[in-house]
């Protein structure tokens, strides 16, 4: 007797082409699975096309008008990046964190008033993350030429403020010897902060503790 094969049917070869493929590249955006891109076509298809057409411009102009701030790599509109361009902050101090989104977080303490550096990213050998492939040359640039940093002040400061993560601790240290080389003070968020968290998941007042209990490393 043959073994009846089991059938397990695709059930979005029932859409039109088009709903298929906003399905796959919304399938491909991170923590969105098969079924939360499905609910999330299915909301653009019943939304008004002004709504839908927004959206879609909004995603537009994300990728042609937003690009990195040349002085720090933190997004920006413009020639250079908010913080860097508020004259209210210090550009002496300089707190290097690894994207972003870090970047956000610590801004959301109202605690820290210098400028920022985000590296892109933090070395990681086994995922073939070298220091040539962050901004950590950038960094230095900073560090050895005033005229790169925000207003072209001094940097007598660097904040290290990467995530206590075994890479985020390896990139701390090899940064902690390349600058301190340079005969700038450097120093590290306090350890308030939980080994092997994330920043952009740490409360406002854990992170504005970090800020004001930093220690210096040297």
């Amino acid at each position: 007797m043959a073994k009846q094969r089991s059938h397990n049917p695709d059930h979005s070869s029932a859409y039109p082409a088009p709903v298929r493929e906003l399905l796959e590249e919304l399938a491909r955006l991170p923590g969105i699975g098969r079924r939360s891109a499905e609910r999330l076509a299915l909301h653009l298809l019943k939304s008004d096309a002004a709504d839908a057409m927004s959206l879609a411009d909004a995603i537009a102009r994300v990728k042609t008008e937003v690009g990195q701030c040349p002085v720090c790599f933190n997004f920006t509109d413009g020639d250079a990046c908010a913080v860097c361009r508020d004259e209210r902050r210090d550009p002496s101090m300089v707190l290097v964190v690894e994207q972003p989104r870090d970047l956000i977080s610590l801004e959301q303490t109202g605690m820290y008033r210098g400028v920022y550096h985000v590296l892109l990213g933090r070395i990681s050998p086994l995922e073939g993350v070298s220091e040539d492939d962050l901004t950590i040359g950038a960094l230095l640039a900073r560090i050895d030429t005033p005229e790169r940093n925000a207003g072209g002040a001094r940097v007598e400061e660097v904040i290290l403020g990467l995530n206590p993560t075994l890479e985020g601790d390896g990139t701390a240290l090899y940064l902690q010897q390349a600058v301190a080389k340079r005969g700038v003070k450097v120093s590290r968020l306090a350890r308030g902060l939980p080994t092997g968290s994330q920043l952009e998941y740490a409360n406002k007042a854990v992170l504005a503790d970090a800020i004001l209990g930093r220690q210096s490393v040297r």
